[in-house]
């Protein structure tokens, strides 16, 4: 029987490391556009200050290997020597069965810092035992590492690579991010106070509703053929090979078509409030896995579990309800079918899911909360860990009816405000309309949806967080 040889491993590494040779041109990465966290990561990934190996975590086909290939030239500008940066994919299968430090073997003895980069880490058994190793024993090496499957490498890296592993999340494209993108930034006016405008509302709504159904997909905004073909693109590359695939591989998980219609019922109910009780019921499967399952799906970033409070602002200490939505919107129209703009219901329930996809890389993701009492409910209120009382609340709306039947619209907001007069900020999304309210003596900021969207997302990466934004 044949068996990998040396120079079979030597021979797809030096393949995979095409800059080892001088010549840069035509390497499709270097020419991709940069994600808007590029800067960040490859800050964090060449800081050799600290001895610690960059994990860049995310769902997969968000651009994480492009990313850390296209941190190579800046690595060369910042004094590596080109052969002393080796780029290693995990799960190619000529490297089954190596261990990460006979890939690191492959190095040329050149003087200098080096940079090593192992892609999709995760299909590596105990990596984070490995990985830890080597950043103890080889000091003059940095190391940066890439996965998918980030139940088990979160986990993982915080329990046995701790003070060694410093993680950083890449999220699906912001609707910033996918309409650079697409070359659609002169859709974007100037900011008016806190806010972004547009002198095309109609067009940048055509916009927003193409990113709701594909545009959280770097490879879906360039290529109109995976445009066309989305479902198998996102259900069959994406989603069926973290259900099918990564989280049985990782949890044992024996009954697989029972997680498949668990996810399944999410997806088609995102941004919903989700009652464990009703879902065990419904689906015959228990509590208990039922729980088990969405921590699955969370860490997976198939997910983001929200937690819902009263209108006096207080947790539930026992958290049978709460709402689920989509990391990335687009995964419902590939399950199910694309959405249109005059889907009213439909729509506003996804924009609820890239409302919260824009705020997941903030610090203080886990301070949104929603408040629910009976007869009313504010889908999003701004909770900072240990204040007794919101400091700024919003409702999602894709409508304009807040024109027409004004009181109406704001009836819950009116109530949150009553409860709670020291709050600061007060929003309602809208599907054109802006302007200002007064309710309760209080001012509401009316922005259309994807305004919110827009500003949220270029906020939340400039790290100018202030105010409802």
């Amino acid at each position: 029987m044949l068996t990998i040889s040396k120079d079979d491993i030597a021979y797809r590494i030096a393949r995979d490391n095409p800059w080892w040779t001088d010549a840069e041109v035509g390497i499709l990465e270097f020419e991709l556009p940069k994600r808007h966290y590029f800067e960040p990561f490859s800050n964090l990934a060449l800081d050799r200050s600290i001895r610690r190996a960059a994990v860049l975590l995310g769902p997969r086909r968000v651009g994480k290997t492009v990313m850390v290939k296209q941190i190579v030239p800046d690595a060369i500008a910042a004094g590596f020597p080109r052969n002393n940066i080796l780029y290693a994919s995990i799960d190619a299968p000529v490297y089954a069965g190596i261990g990460l430090e006979k890939l690191v073997g492959f190095l040329k003895p050149d003087p200098g810092p080096k940079l090593v980069i192992f892609d999709e880490i995760q299909y590596l058994k105990n990596w984070e035992v490995h990985l830890k190793d080597l950043v103890d024993s080889f000091p003059d090496v940095k190391f940066v590492a890439t996965g998918s499957a980030a139940a088990a490498l979160k986990l993982k890296s915080r329990e046995s690579g701790a003070g060694r592993f410093s993680e950083f999340i890449l999220p699906p494209l912001t609707f910033h991010e996918f309409l650079e993108f697409s070359g659609k930034a002169s859709l974007i006016g100037d900011k008016d106070g806190a806010w972004f405008t547009t002198p095309d509302i109609e067009s940048l709504n055509a916009q927003f509703i193409d990113y709701l159904n594909f545009g959280g997909y770097p490879e879906a905004v360039f290529n109109a053929t995976v445009r066309s073909n989305a479902d198998q693109f996102i259900k069959n590359d994406i989603i069926d090979k973290v259900l099918l695939k990564d989280l049985p591989s990782l949890y044992g998980i024996n009954d697989i078509q029972e997680l498949n219609r668990l996810f399944s019922v999410i997806a088609f109910n995102t941004g919903q409030e989700i009652n464990l009780e009703t879902i065990s019921q419904q689906s015959g499967i228990t509590k208990p896995t039922i729980k088990k399952y969405i921590e699955y799906l969370e860490s997976a970033f198939l997910v983001l579990k929200v937690s819902m409070i009263s209108d006096t602002a207080k947790s539930m200490q026992r958290e049978r309800h709460f709402k689920l939505y989509l990391n990335n919107p687009s995964m419902r129209a590939a399950l199910f079918s694309p959405t249109f703009a005059e889907e009213s219901d439909k729509v506003g329930h996804l924009v609820e899911s890239a409302i919260f996809a824009q705020w997941q890389h903030a610090p203080d993701f886990n301070d949104l909360k929603y408040a629910r009492w009976k007869g009313g409910e504010v889908d999003v209120v701004y909770m900072p860990n240990g204040y007794k009382n919101p400091e700024w609340a919003g409702e999602v709306k894709w409508s304009d009816r807040v024109v027409r039947k004004e009181k109406e619209v704001v009836r819950n907001l009116a109530h949150l405000i009553r409860k709670h007069p020291d709050i600061e900020d007060i929003f309602l999304t809208t599907k054109t309309t802006s302007g200002t309210l007064e309710v309760e003596g209080h001012k509401v900021s009316m922005i259309p949806c994807a305004i919110y969207c827009y500003t949220v997302g270029r906020n939340v990466m400039s790290g100018r967080l202030s105010g409802a934004f």
